[in-house]
């Protein structure tokens, strides 16, 4: 993936959405052609010349200061992720993590998500690959041992499996969730030849992928809450906490977890009761949903 090309993308992005009022800046005056602030009011904002910045809107600037990133990332309003994405786009080659050798999930991690027997949970890594998962989370989302491993990934399952849609309720936030996810891992390992690999894949094979990732949104995994809606069990709502792992600054643990006392934690524990039978695949589910109904 072209680093350049992203930084200029983001920047202009980020750039049209702000609008003169939104910065404090609402004297700025003339015809606005097109939406957002001009590159000369962003300069003015970040104390940079036009110049400058158009060099580094353009990708054409070289080892620019942090002291400067930060002065624009201040005027375009970034958050934590977004900055940090700023930062990871505009290094220099030489200084950038490599996504080198495959990942290991540590026997620990593993031992720790058995121990998690009434609680869906799954390791995520690079590219949001699923590394490993728990019988909880198997019969929650999908059964991970029947996809080929090569296949085994969060932003494929969102994108690619028409059961996604079922699965997820809110399923245009987990889209957008999903995008910013993998947005932010791309600054961070801008030259990992498998994600671009599986951007080309997601952008050919859909419209909704190429829709959200113009966007450039970028967004860490924390916590939150997020829908699901079981084949057989019917609608719950569990929290989830992303968990870095300690030695992986790109492999984190996903651990969903239903309100004591909620209807969410009833129907979580007869998920739980599920998890020693056997299970069809999500999309196999649906498509048996399917002819069912049309036999009647």
């Amino acid at each position: 993936m072209d680093r350049a090309q992203q930084l200029s993308e983001f920047l202009k992005v980020r750039r049209a959405r702000l609008r003169p009022e939104d910065v404090g800046a609402a004297n700025f005056g003339g015809q606005r052609r097109v939406p957002g602030l001009r590159r000369e009011e962003l300069a003015l904002l970040a104390g940079v010349s036009v110049d400058y910045y158009t060099r580094l809107e353009q990708g054409r600037a070289r080892n620019v200061s942090p002291e400067v990133l930060d002065a624009v990332a201040g005027a375009l309003r970034l958050d934590a992720d977004e900055r940090a994405h700023l930062h990871n786009l505009a290094k220099p080659a030489g200084s950038r993590r490599r996504a080198a050798r495959p990942q290991q999930v540590a026997p620990e991690l593993r031992q720790a998500l058995a121990a998690l027997a009434d609680t869906p949970a799954y390791i995520i890594g690079r590219r949001l690959d699923i590394l490993a998962w728990n019988e909880p989370a198997r019969t929650l989302i999908a059964d991970f041992a029947a996809i080929p491993p090569a296949e085994r990934n969060m932003a494929r399952l969102v994108f690619l499996d028409d059961a996604a849609k079922d699965l997820y309720p809110d399923w245009e936030t987990k889209a957008r969730d999903t995008v910013a996810n993998l947005r932010l891992d791309a600054g961070r390992h801008p030259d990992d030849p498998l994600l671009a690999a599986l951007v080309g894949e997601l952008s050919l094979g859909s419209a909704d992928f190429r829709r959200l990732w113009a966007d450039h949104n970028v967004r860490g995994k924390t916590r939150g809450r997020k829908r699901f809606a079981h084949p057989q069990l019917g609608e719950l709502a569990l929290d989830y906490v992303a968990m870095r792992a300690p030695d992986d600054p790109d492999m984190t643990m996903m651990i969903y977890t239903a309100p004591p006392g909620s209807e969410s934690a009833t129907t979580l524990r007869l998920l739980t009761a599920l998890t020693a039978a056997p299970i069809r695949p999500a999309a196999d589910t649906r498509a048996r949903r399917e002819l069912d109904s049309g036999d009647r």
